[in-house]
């Protein structure tokens, strides 16, 4: 613990530098004004004690003592004004901390390569780090000025102790010893309860959502799933409790034990106290600020051994959140490069050769294809086969592990990654669904042209889709949230196409653009594809063999390899597989008309 606490607390003070120079000084500088008064007030506490308890008439000691009871409220006043101002600046710094933290943690995973979230081990360390790791940076923050609010009292206590008589110093150290035992202790069970039910409470927040979320709400319905998920989250939940409720019984145990011999201990404080008076080492009036003094310091000493271990367990989260930060640092890609070219008459990619981190078989194995300015290329193949794959390869969303793509020679390693990315569009077979308005979804944080919208909703044939929302452009696309609508399947890929048509790019990439539209709209969808790319390149990737039969070039990819390469009347000719693939989802249509 002591070896890790000070890299904990140095990284978080540094992160709470950065988000508020004025709110962390004024923690800080706050916190030790407090601990300066805190020693004042018990040493003037002294002089009060000293004449209240001289000789003479009871009037006359309690006008002597004003003075210094005067020093005694200043001093508490000013005190308790000084921690309310550390306490607000605490409060204004966990979340400006918390923000902090998560922005650079979302500014790193929208950075690394594609690859890394095909990373078991990246996946992980960044659910830790954004799960645990983000919240508990601000406690770490808190629970550093906690641990230093509660040193400066230590301190100051010890000091005034140490003024008194240097006797007195040690029988701080004896109150405060069973409360830290007991602090130590049940930390130490609450911590250790946490990694026996981590996994326990991983699944019954699963649970929780598969019962709760909207999305799997139909299937729960339909498949009568709800006794059999509330039984699974009654087993789970009955395991978490039980834990919970041993480890409530064993912390009560160890409190109980710590008070009985926190008062044993103050009971021999007190004799001490009434031996040093008998012998006349100190004066009664030392001894009644000693009483207050230990008392405060006891209370200071408790609250700084718990902080120290609440510091110490966010800690390990937010020591995971460090740990990932770096990992992630190390999966960016370099920054520069040159810029991308600004056009290209030709796209090669000469025996490309990819492998997926954790697999021992390539994705892809000695790739080469071309691709021609203008061209509308098709790459078909089974499920498997590499060719979504390739098509990243392309795009530049992942780097070969051998082999090279070039534009017209400029090899893709060399080129700035987000200028590359300007000049091309990409719309996956699983694109996203974004919680946004219907212009939002099209657009994708480019520039309104309402002209160009206009023109690629209705290219995408999503103008009538737009036209039956409520609230048209307008319409937010998620019925989790008011006045929100949803899409069908079909209805949701033709707001994507209408994504990749406004965007305007030089390479269109479309990863099975058709698969939730019907026979009709999927022939109206490739016929204004193939206008639509009028000087444009258009890469297209879909297992309906009919709807490739206009492409310029096939290529027929098979265990990461290409098997056949021509136009539709070559391989036909050549009768091989894209012959034998053509004519079974041939024969199946006939059979159905037939039927």
């Amino acid at each position: 613990m002591a070896r890790r606490l000070p890299a904990f607390t140095g990284a978080a003070l540094k992160i709470s530098w950065q988000a508020s120079r004025r709110d962390t000084a004024a923690a800080l500088g706050l916190n030790l004004a407090a601990g300066f008064f805190t020693a004042f007030g018990l040493l003037a506490t002294t002089g009060v004690l000293e004449s209240l308890f001289a000789a003479g008439p009871t009037a006359e000691r309690v006008l002597a003592a004003l003075p210094a009871l005067a020093m005694v409220a200043g001093a508490t006043a000013l005190r308790a004004g000084l921690l309310a101002g550390a306490s607000w600046a605490q409060e204004r710094l966990k979340p400006q901390v918390e923000r902090l933290a998560e922005k650079r943690l979302f500014h790193l995973t929208t950075q690394v390569e594609l690859t890394a979230f095909d990373d078991e081990e990246f996946h992980n360390a960044m659910q830790r780090a954004r799960d645990n790791g983000v919240p508990d940076s601000a406690t770490v923050v808190e629970m550093t000025v906690n641990v230093l609010t509660g040193a400066i009292g230590v301190l100051a206590t010890a000091v005034t102790l140490g003024l008194l008589h240097p006797v007195l110093l040690p029988l701080l150290l004896v109150t405060a010893v069973p409360d830290g035992w007991a602090a130590l202790r049940t930390a130490r069970m609450r911590y250790l309860a946490f990694r026996r039910v981590s996994t326990a409470r991983r699944r019954k927040y699963l649970l929780s959502d598969l019962m709760a979320e909207r999305l799997p709400a139909a299937e729960v319905r339909a498949f009568t799933l709800r006794e059999f998920l509330l039984g699974e989250y009654d087993q789970v939940a009955e395991t978490e409790q039980q834990v919970e409720l041993d480890v409530a019984r064993e912390r009560t145990g160890t409190r109980v034990a710590g008070s009985v011999l926190g008062g044993l201990a103050l009971a021999a404080v007190y004799v001490a106290l009434g031996a040093l008076l008998s012998f006349g080492v100190i004066a009664l009036a030392v001894a009644g600020t000693a009483v207050l003094a230990i008392r405060t310091g006891q209370t200071s000493l408790t609250s700084l051994v718990q902080s120290v271990n609440r510091l110490y367990e966010a800690g390990l989260y937010f020591g995971d959140y460090l740990a990932f930060c770096e990992l992630a640092r190390n999966r960016v890609p370099s920054v520069g490069g040159s810029a991308a070219p600004p056009g290209f008459a030709e796209i090669v990619a000469d025996r490309v050769t990819f492998r997926y981190p954790g697999s021992d078989t390539p994705a892809l194995h000695e790739v080469s294809v071309t691709i021609r300015r203008g061209e509308v290329v098709a790459l078909v193949g089974e499920n498997g086969s590499g060719k979504t794959t390739l098509a990243k390869l392309l795009a530049g969303l992942y780097t070969p592990d051998s082999g090279t793509i070039r534009w017209d020679g400029t090899d893709l390693a060399g080129i700035s990654g987000d200028a590359l990315r300007e000049k091309i569009s990409v719309i996956a077979q699983d694109h996203t669904r974004w919680p946004l308005t219907a212009r939002q979804n099209v657009t994708l944080g480019r520039p309104v042209d309402p002209v160009r919208l206009a023109e690629a909703v209705e290219t995408a044939g999503a103008d009538e889709v737009i036209g039956r929302l409520a609230h048209g452009y307008d319409t937010l696309l998620d019925r989790r949230f008011h006045q929100g609508q949803d899409l069908s399947g079909g209805q949701w890929q033709r707001i994507a196409i209408a994504r990749a048509f406004y965007r305007d790019a030089e390479l269109m990439i479309f990863d099975e653009p058709s698969s939730a539209l019907d026979a009709r709209a999927e022939h109206a969808l490739f016929e204004r594809i193939r206008q639509h790319a009028d000087g444009r390149t258009v890469v297209l990737i879909t297992h309906r063999l009919s709807s490739v039969r206009h492409a310029d070039r096939v290529y027929v990819l098979e265990s990461g390899r290409v098997a056949e390469e021509g136009t539709h009347t070559e391989l036909m000719l050549a009768d091989g597989q894209y012959a034998q693939l053509y004519r079974l989802q041939a024969n199946a249509y006939l059979d159905r008309s037939t039927a």
